[in-house]
């Protein structure tokens, strides 16, 4: 590891002249959100390092993934026109509401115990926004179970396309902060996991039966799949204008056009090869085994993320192809032209093994490398770890 660096001395070096800068307007974060927070921290020993609360609130939401995993593979099990798959236990529901709320609230505090034990780090804002890149696929995969795909749910290549628009919510808001220096935190993440814990909460109380209804002949996933979509309509165009606002009073970084869409590059080619897939598959690959392709598109998009949000917080420009597309490039022209079968099966499996290992292993090395550079420790506190 020490001979295959994955930092430059360049990003280590920009990384030094790093500020935070970030604007939170949502009534739901300022007025309720923080105040709550700031007296959960208060519970936590000064001992405990942020970013343990980090990867504690990241690890809830593997939890429920896993769990779901577990429970309803295929998404069949809160269909009632497939009782040959035993529905999810109503306890299951409950974990989930609670796995949910306490990764907000570790996701919300790291910041403030970072703060309040004088810790404060470019590695602490990198580790959390670089787990909530991830989180950004496990989220509203597990959500998915409460609808299902058969009786009045929506079909899996409608979900992925649900979770292309909030992976690309994502990656907008930091190319945002990649021009203009400045992260304008979304509304919609606080209200939308508050509504997630109540959607959870409703159906450990009634069971998944009680959204099997039609409202003016929409189901309650159609609905649910339309508030999403409207989520993504109204975060854009604000997107766009805090980009504007930095050209025209000169406050951003003033980039070229083609510079300042290079971040989007990469994001664009993974959700057209990954749609391509799913649609020229002879095997039909993402109705077959849907958790597989939507893992695989999460974790390519996270280490995509990540490295965008490497360069936007050590100002150093942004990679145009993440080297992860390039195998997948290969596998869906191969898709394309021959009729592999099961085989697809396979490669997929070994593609989504290869990707999550290589970014694994991406992340613990950025760690390590900016734990060196800065000298301090990633999950412990000691005294020279404080400024």
């Amino acid at each position: 590891m020490a001979n295959n660096r994955v930092l430059s001395k360049e990003i280590l070096t920009g990384f030094d002249k790093y500020k935070y800068s970030a604007v939170d307007t949502s009534p739901l974060s300022n007025y309720v959100m923080h105040p709550f927070w700031n007296n959960v921290v208060k519970l936590f020993p000064r001992w405990v390092a942020p970013n343990v609360l980090t990867l504690s609130g990241s690890l809830f939401l593997v939890l429920s993934f896993v769990s779901m995993i577990y429970y309803d593979l295929d998404f069949y099990a809160s269909s009632r026109d497939h009782p040959e798959h035993p529905p999810i236990p109503n306890w299951v529901w409950l974990m989930c509401a609670i796995n949910n709320f306490l990764s907000h609230t570790l996701d919300g505090i790291d910041g403030k115990q970072a703060r309040r034990t004088g810790t404060s780090s470019p590695l602490g804002e990198l580790f959390d926004h670089g787990l909530d890149s991830w989180a950004s696929f496990f989220i509203p995969v597990a959500m998915y179970s409460i609808f299902g795909r058969g009786e009045l749910g929506v079909g899996v290549f409608r979900v992925y396309l649900i979770l292309v628009g909030v992976n690309f919510c994502f990656i907008v808001s930091h190319w945002e902060k990649y021009n203009t220096g400045i992260l304008f935190l979304p509304w919609a993440y606080d209200f939308s996991i508050v509504a997630m814990n109540i959607v959870y909460l409703l159906t450990y109380i009634f069971g998944y039966e009680m959204w099997k209804f039609t409202l003016f002949g929409f189901s309650s996933s159609e609905w649910f799949e339309i508030v999403m979509y409207a989520g993504f309509v109204l975060s854009i165009p604000m997107t766009l204008w805090n980009v504007y606002i930095g050209y025209r009073d000169k406050t951003g970084k003033m980039l070229s056009l083609s510079e300042s869409l290079r971040p989007l590059v990469s994001t664009i080619l993974l959700f057209t090869l990954m749609i391509t897939w799913a649609k020229f598959s002879s095997y039909d690959i993402i109705q077959k085994h849907p958790r597989i392709f939507f893992c695989t598109s999460g974790t390519v998009f996270s280490n995509i993320a990540c490295r965008l949000i490497i360069a936007q917080m050590s100002n150093t420009r942004c990679e145009l192809l993440n080297w992860l597309l390039v195998p997948l490039f290969s596998i869906v022209m191969t898709v394309c032209f021959l009729n592999l079968g099961v085989l697809e099966y396979y490669i997929l499996t070994a593609y989504c093994i290869f990707i999550t290992s290589s970014h694994i292993y991406y992340g613990v090395s950025v760690v390590k490398e900016m734990c060196e550079h800065f000298k301090i420790n990633a999950f412990t506190i000691t005294t020279k770890d404080k400024k």
